[in-house]
């Protein structure tokens, strides 16, 4: 059956979700659950749809799925289209400076290390700069979109992503560049910067913790703060590498890995934000 047939869907404002794979483990839980036909989660727009066989399918069931794995749902009456302003009971002053410092750590860090790439000769540590970057970015996003509409959402966020897979294909353009031209990096330096931004990562985490309800969202932001740790080890992995094998091989390999999970991440996001802005544009 074609989803987009079915009518009405069930809409609910997702609150945790911090990237790509937020958005797929939250579409297997709902898929989980009998009675539901079709799902939907956005990065973009923040929001997940549901088609159901049946009106009466258990909806508690699925809330109760999903906020177990540390997500905050929502739900959005008919009444508010995919236009309107989204429920901001969970925005506090305490809120918003807390993203305004993840702001500032993953912007001000992600420019300190892509110097830092630079000085090194390091593409594993830019790369791991744009990391940071990006997630600055979608903070940023997220800071000042608090209140807007589902179309301007998604259009800031076909933005956003649009930037970011431009800096991702940067990266992977000079690492196939410096495949061929292999000057070996600066191992202490890599070393060095990879650590100090395992540390940005954990101070990150600790700002967002009280900001995430209950024992599942603690585990969610711990999580997500995993992922990007591994980045960061697996720089300071290249760095030893590479001061063992006198190569700049390790420095590569991470680089291109980094880049090419980044560039997956900045194509979800596109990908969403186009099908919100035609979900808005179907409804208007």
């Amino acid at each position: 059956m074609n989803a987009t047939t079915m009518d009405p869907p069930v809409r609910y404002q997702v609150t945790g979700m911090d990237c790509p794979s937020c958005a797929t483990k939250i579409e297997g839980a709902a898929r989980s659950v009998p009675g539901i036909e079709e799902v939907r989660v956005s990065i973009a727009s923040q929001e997940m749809t549901l088609w159901l066989r049946e009106k009466t399918a258990p909806l508690p069931e699925l809330e109760q799925a999903i906020t177990g794995l540390g997500y905050r749902l929502t739900r959005l009456g008919e009444e508010e289209g995919d236009d309107k302003i989204p429920d901001l009971s969970h925005v506090t002053p305490a809120y918003r400076r807390a993203l305004s410092i993840i702001v500032l750590l993953n912007v001000g860090y992600g420019l300190i290390e892509i110097v830092g790439g630079f000085v090194a000769g390091s593409q594993s540590l830019k790369a791991d700069a744009l990391d940071f970057l990006g997630d600055g970015i979608i903070s940023f996003l997220g800071l000042i979109a608090i209140g807007w509409g589902h179309k301007a959402r998604a259009q800031a966020a076909l933005l956003q992503g649009l930037f970011l897979g431009a800096l991702g294909l940067g990266v992977i353009a000079a690492t196939a560049y410096c495949v061929f031209v292999l000057n070996q990096p600066q191992a202490a330096l890599m070393g060095v910067f990879g650590a100090i931004a395992l540390a940005v990562n954990i101070a990150a985490a600790i700002v967002l913790i009280p900001h995430r309800k209950g024992d599942a969202n603690m585990r969610a932001v711990w999580l997500f703060s995993r992922n990007d740790a591994i980045g960061n080890a697996a720089v300071v992995v290249a760095a030893g590498l590479v001061w063992w094998t006198h190569s700049s091989w390790p420095d590569l390999v991470v680089a291109g890995a980094i880049a090419a999970l980044f560039l997956q991440s900045a194509w979800s996001i596109i990908t969403d934000a186009r099908a919100d802005l035609r979900q808005v544009t179907r409804a208007a």
